[in-house]
């Protein structure tokens, strides 16, 4: 028996622009460690499941984040070109995959000096 090869509606340029530029937002927040711009980007019924930790709720997903954004070491992320792909989901929305870059490098601490005077 061979098996039958479903059709799958393309994506149309309008949606994967659209997904394109608010990947791009997130992550620009997210480089920049500004929760202002970041935490908007996601609605309160998040629900964020990490490999180590299982089912995280929005409000330590956020608190995640925020310690994370406070740490020294500057972790920032960078799409691999010509690798993002967005798929629709009958009745759905549409999910989006693609390699990424993540890099860690740790912030150097501005020192104040201190005048008398």
């Amino acid at each position: 028996m061979i098996a039958q090869e479903k059709k799958v509606a393309p994506t149309s340029q309008k949606l994967y622009n659209e997904i394109t530029a608010m990947d791009t937002q997130l992550f620009e927040a997210f480089n920049a460690k500004d929760m202002s711009k970041f935490k908007p980007l996601f609605t309160e019924d998040l629900e964020w499941y990490q490999d180590n930790g299982g089912l995280l709720s929005y409000d330590t997903v956020f608190a995640n984040f925020e310690k994370m954004f406070k740490n020294e070491n500057k972790l920032t992320r960078c799409l691999v070109e010509g690798n993002l792909a967005v798929h629709l989901v009958k009745d759905y929305e549409a999910i989006e995959t693609g390699r990424r870059q993540f890099h860690r490098s740790k912030m150097k601490k501005k020192k104040s000096a201190l005048l008398n005077s």
